[in-house]
């Protein structure tokens, strides 16, 4: 038996939807239009970019799409939302954390460079633990 979600419910959806294709968005310029960050980015900071490995790219585009999948599917209040946003999860945590520990981002940018993959984590742990919850409520068939 399936209950009404609250306002925030859909709010919440469509905001997580409007910043995973912002995600979307940056899978597209990292693989198809790296030429276009050139110019945003210091060349040590390019330099890293450049030198990801293809799976990083691969593991990028399923964190971005089973988010955007999640979104789609939390917005039509289905179970399967919490799934896709468990493999999200997951595939943000190794994107994020190899960005972080296995790169030297953080000695050619410093601390500052910490900020975006730390907010993507929150987001991708808030989106999973908040869909299992909707589950658990009754929001989703």
């Amino acid at each position: 038996m399936t209950h009404k979600p609250p306002t925030s419910f859909f709010i919440i959806a469509v905001l997580a939807l409007l910043w995973n294709l912002m995600g979307v968005y940056q899978f597209y310029l990292g693989n198809y239009e790296l030429e276009s960050i050139k110019e945003t980015v210091s060349a040590e900071e390019f330099a890293i970019m450049e030198s990801l490995p293809t799976w990083y790219a691969v593991i990028f585009g399923i964190a971005v799409f089973t988010g955007v999948l999640g979104c789609i599917l939390l917005l039509a209040r289905k179970k399967i939302a919490a799934s896709l946003f468990g493999i999200s999860l997951i595939t943000v945590l190794i994107i994020e954390l190899y960005w972080l520990l296995a790169t030297d981002i953080m000695d050619v940018s410093g601390a500052v460079s910490i900020v975006m993959p730390l907010l993507v984590i929150a987001v991708a742990i808030f989106l999973y633990f908040y869909s299992k919850g909707a589950k658990q409520k009754g929001w989703l068939s």
